[in-house]
């Protein structure tokens, strides 16, 4: 009987680049009509992969797939995986770190631009109310000599440092796993958080969740940035107290907030951060390219292949 990998979720048009890929190898596919606990439990039952992207590969999931091998993530983060449950049953986790780079830094810069050169709402008043009929008296920042933070500065940090640095910005990180001096070679300057939150008028994050940076962001964090900053997530949307979030926007203890990732998956459309004219908000949709899905399909699929055939993946979590 031939190997079968489960993917649970996904959210491309089709898994025809993983099916090749695992073909290749004589694994079959099979993919989930769900991503629910259920779901998943009843049909890790009987697979030697699962391929993931944001369902909740469980501890009961992860202990139902009696016969898996490797549990794979299409992505850079592994908070959906019990990573922990894995290693105690010798499956290996494996995922992508390196696949939307330029694509995540692209949308950092992005949604600073578009929140400091006011597209959104000059767009609307065009539409609405005529050509010339706001008048210029809200703040646009000249961003040359101007501070970007950028919290945690790995690939995508190092990608935003090097964009924004095109723009004149000056760059402060903070990052307990970077040296000082690998830092200044791109161009930034270590700081503990709590002076890069000071100092920035711009602060991006780029750090994974883990128990020490769940709510990073809080309400003593927020109040220590300046009234004009803005604080852009395209990370994981754990990483803010949203409530305390919500509190420094309406408050105008902070200028404006442009996210990417909220801490529910899927909120819905009356969101009280969406109701915010100071909240530039895009659906987790910083990692997409064509180009950048179709490489996280090949490679998700490319790492797992590689455990089922005995072979060490290019990205092993728990080694």
């Amino acid at each position: 009987m031939p190997k079968r990998v489960l993917i649970t979720d996904y959210v491309w048009p089709s898994v025809e680049p993983e099916r090749e890929v695992l073909a290749q190898i004589g694994v079959e596919l099979v993919v989930a009509p769900s991503g629910d606990e259920d779901t998943l439990v009843s049909m890790a039952k009987d697979v030697d992969g699962i391929l993931t992207c944001f369902a909740k590969v469980n501890e009961n999931v992860v202990r139902a797939a009696k016969n898996c091998m490797v549990i794979g993530r299409f992505g850079v983060g592994v908070d959906n995986i019990a990573v922990e449950t894995a290693t105690e049953l010798g499956i290996a986790v494996t995922y992508v770190p390196d696949y939307c780079i330029d694509e995540v830094s692209d949308h950092v810069m992005a949604l600073l631009l578009t929140w400091n050169r006011r597209i959104v709402p000059l767009d609307l008043s065009v539409r609405t109310t005529g050509w010339g009929s706001v008048p210029l008296t809200m703040r646009i920042m000249r961003l040359r000599g101007k501070t970007l933070g950028i919290v945690g500065f790995g690939r995508i940090g190092r990608s935003v440092a090097l964009k924004a640095q095109a723009f004149g910005f000056d760059i402060l990180t903070y990052d307990p796993y970077v040296d000082t001096e690998a830092a200044a070679k791109q161009g930034a300057r270590v700081v503990d958080l709590q002076t890069l939150l000071r100092e920035s008028e711009f602060v991006t994050l780029h750090t994974p969740v883990t128990p020490e940076t769940g709510s990073l962001i809080g309400r003593s964090e927020l109040e220590m940035m300046k009234p004009e900053a803005f604080l852009i997530n395209c990370a994981r949307g754990a990483l803010i107290d949203e409530d305390a979030l919500y509190d420094a926007l309406t408050s105008g203890q902070i200028a404006g907030a442009g996210l990417d990732v909220l801490v529910d998956l899927a909120p819905p459309p009356n969101d009280r951060l969406f109701q915010l004219g100071n909240v530039v908000v895009t659906p987790h949709t910083a990692f997409f390219s064509q180009e950048a899905v179709l490489e996280l399909e090949q490679r998700a699929a490319g790492e797992v292949a590689s455990v089922l055939q005995g072979k060490m993946p290019d990205n092993l979590v728990n080694r």
